[in-house]
């Protein structure tokens, strides 16, 4: 008596549903066991990311879950030639209908391969702007500064220009003051570049760029281009525009605000 005989003796249907369950089993086992070994191969490689090995495990996936379903069919009694065949005829529909999501599958591939950006990186995609949470093979998820979700398709993002904010470890911080034309510029000049050099959160790696950026009506407006290290740049231009008011009223220098000179001829004075 073979080691199987007992199998055999239940009859067909319970083979065939003892071989089903065993396929259905050591497909999911095999399926656990690759990935799991495939992930750690990629974890020891200090030049792979997050989203490549999520990347590389989901297409794993896949191919093992198309493979079980093969076997399935096979098992049901379903020719291989007959599955190949209408795949092949399948795919044609298939690509006319899921070409958008053919796309995305492309561009999500097309980002993990060109590296334009990375989990935890702020980007800018159109009008979305955010930090990339998750890179599939659909969609790249972003969490907006206001924390919202934003789900972009990979497609749209591979043919779209897109702003990578954190690729730097320095970033430029904007700031603009208003003065009067009565005040000193030199001393304003000199009061922006101490307050940028005693910053704690100003970089001076960078040399700021400080000057008379235009004339306006009501005065001048100085300029100020401070650096400051990636992630730090909100807090740095909050700091620059509160000490630079508290700086400028102990210096005497007027931050102006909008107001006309009317200038009355002695012609007009007579008539009136």
């Amino acid at each position: 008596m073979g080691i199987f005989q007992p199998i055999a003796n239940l009859g067909p249907a319970w083979v065939f549903f003892i071989n089903l369950i065993c396929a259905l089993v050591g497909g999911i086992i095999g399926t656990l066991i690759i990935t799991f070994i495939l992930k750690r191969v990629l974890q020891k490689s200090e030049r792979v990311d997050n989203a490549f090995v999520k990347f590389c495990i989901n297409a794993v996936k896949v191919a093992c879950i198309t493979i079980l379903v093969a076997i399935i069919l096979q098992m049901l009694g379903v020719q291989m030639s007959t599955i190949v065949a209408v795949l092949g005829a399948a795919g044609a529909a298939l690509a006319l209908a899921l070409r958008d999501s053919l796309a995305n599958i492309a561009g999500g591939f097309m980002i993990i391969v060109t590296h334009p950006f990375k989990e935890g990186d702020l980007i800018s995609v159109n009008e979305d702007r955010g930090r990339v949470e998750h890179i599939d093979l659909f969609l790249t998820t972003l969490r907006t500064l206001d924390y919202r979700t934003v789900t972009i398709p990979n497609g749209l993002i591979n043919t779209s220009v897109v702003y990578n904010e954190s690729n730097q470890e320095l970033r430029r911080v904007d700031c603009f003051f208003n003065i009067s034309y009565d005040s000193d510029i030199d001393k304003a000049k000199e009061i922006l570049y101490r307050i940028c050099e005693d910053g704690p959160l100003i970089s001076m790696e960078r040399e700021p760029w400080i000057g008379v950026l235009k004339h306006e009506d009501s005065g001048l407006v100085l300029e100020c281009l401070a650096y400051c290290k990636e992630g730090d740049q909100w807090d740095a231009n909050y700091y620059l525009n509160e000490t630079v008011k508290k700086e400028f009223d102990k210096a005497g220098i007027e931050i102006p605000y909008p107001h006309v000179d009317v200038i009355m001829k002695k012609q007009m004075t007579k008539l009136l």
